[in-house]
């Protein structure tokens, strides 16, 4: 452990597994204070007490960050047990899949509600509390989806493009108040969602749905492995990112490392976005 978050207070949504999970255990080793916050209290509470058999300090919060009393609620909770609040992480996320047409009403406002009104919601709650602090830092997950489209995403294509220039907006509102706010683009991650949606895993994903199914796909091992293969290829770097390469950069942006940054959109997706779509030439 280097200490670089050594006395600050985190606060992590989607914080149960994946990427949220990841950087829960990053921030833990370096020092902080960890908030686990998941719509999953079991899932909280298993990252949590992960956390304080590590030798940290941590606690697990129930909240569906798209509801406002709860958002409220979990901020508070943060302060309460720990006295402040130095680092939010937004990063739960939801997303209904399938064509424009084929798209639920629910769907779509779901999709929206927790991936740009959550952010909203708890960066509007954790700001007074960072500026009387006298600084903090907020790091929100937006996605390479957010600045491109995708076949069948649409309504997380829209949801990830909002929180790229919430971000940034909100970033030079707060700028004089020493609050900074990034967000980090992934690419595609190996997380529970990627795994559902390719049918490697059959957990029960409450935030992902396919338009017109009840559940996620069922497909048979070798068109799971098709799926996970054309996807693993899509990144030049010929694999898909690990959920600690995310919670990493995560950590550096929510340190003092990054002091000079705020408003950028930190893109990390193994090299797919610098690609055309082109195929070799030679």
């Amino acid at each position: 452990m280097t200490g670089r978050l050594e006395g600050k207070v985190a606060l992590i949504t989607g914080g149960g597994s994946g990427i949220g999970e990841a950087t829960a255990l990053r921030f833990q080793e370096e020092g902080a204070k960890v908030v686990v916050v998941d719509i999953n209290g079991e899932k909280a509470a298993k990252v949590a007490e992960a956390l304080k058999a590590k030798g940290g300090e941590a606690t697990a919060f129930t909240a569906d960050v798209a509801d406002e009393a709860a958002t409220k609620a979990m901020i508070q909770h943060a302060v309460d047990t720990f006295g402040r609040l130095d680092i939010l992480h937004n990063n739960a996320t939801a997303l209904e899949v399938g064509p424009v047409q084929s798209l639920t009403l629910e769907g779509w406002n779901k999709t929206l509600a927790v991936n740009v009104t959550a952010p909203f919601l708890a960066t509007k709650y954790a700001l007074p509390i960072m500026i009387k602090q006298g600084g903090g830092s907020i790091v929100n997950t937006a996605s390479i989806s957010g600045t491109r489209g995708d076949y069948g995403m649409s309504a997380y294509n829209a949801g990830k493009a909002a929180v790229i220039n919430f971000t940034r907006s909100a970033a030079i509102e707060n700028a004089r108040h020493n609050v900074r706010m990034n967000c980090v683009c992934p690419g595609g991650i190996d997380t529970p969602a990627i795994q559902g949606l390719t049918g490697s895993s059959k957990e029960a994903l409450p935030h992902v749905s396919v338009a017109g199914q009840s559940g996620l796909p069922q497909v048979s091992a070798e068109t799971s492995q098709h799926l996970r293969s054309v996807m693993e290829n899509a990144h030049p770097i010929g694999r898909l990112g690990k959920p600690v390469e995310i919670a990493n950069t995560v950590l550096f942006l929510a340190s003092d490392e990054a002091s000079f940054i705020t408003g950028a959109a930190y893109i990390v997706d193994g090299g797919m976005t610098a690609h055309t779509g082109l195929p070799a030439m030679t």
